[in-house]
């Protein structure tokens, strides 16, 4: 059986976009690869999005690999909260992480961030969840504010964590089409 690698994709994404074609791409070489398209993209709901990944994971396995890109980080650490205290998986890969988040563009992205950032998160529970986290940062993204979030990361989960240069929210329109780190990092 081969080892299963989620990619769930970021807030108005899709796993046609972005860096996320090139590693299902380079990641099926080797694993089983589950990247499916979040429901509602445009307009992300908490339990819409994680419904989707535990129906898609079904029995977590000890060797799966979670990667998120932004909000798709957010749903990864609230499915793993919900998971049973004997259930973990291997490792958890967070690109663009974020907490806290400047430079919406409208009141309206603020609205359907805000569910977001204000439900809490159980960190000492996901600590138990995954036997490792990566998380990666850009030093020029826009609306994850980089020390904030690395600082708030660190103090909950103490992952390692990359920081990469001039990679902006780690999309396409900033020029990313591949983040060539994750193959070695799952």
């Amino acid at each position: 059986m081969r080892k299963r690698v989620f990619l769930i994709h970021g807030w108005g994404g899709s796993p046609n976009k972005d860096w996320l074609p090139w590693a299902s791409l380079e990641l099926k070489k080797s694993f089983e690869v589950i990247a499916p398209a979040m429901p509602d993209t445009d307009t992300p709901k908490i339990d819409a999005w994680v419904s989707k990944l535990q129906e898609l994971v079904g029995q977590p396995r000890f060797d799966d690999v979670l990667i998120g890109h932004s909000i798709g980080c957010q749903t990864i650490l609230r499915y793993l909260s919900k998971l049973s205290d004997d259930k973990k998986v291997n490792r958890v890969i967070l690109v663009a992480p974020w907490v806290k988040l400047t430079n919406l563009e409208n009141n309206e992205a603020w609205q359907i961030a805000d569910p977001w950032l204000k439900t809490p998160l159980d960190y000492s529970v996901l600590k138990k969840r995954a036997i490792s986290y990566i998380l990666i940062f850009s030093d020029n993204d826009n609306w994850v504010p980089l020390e904030e979030n690395r600082k708030f990361f660190m103090n909950k989960l103490n992952p390692k964590i990359i920081i990469l240069h001039h990679k902006g929210h780690f999309t396409e329109d900033e020029g990313v089409k591949r983040i060539v780190e994750i193959l070695n990092l799952v």
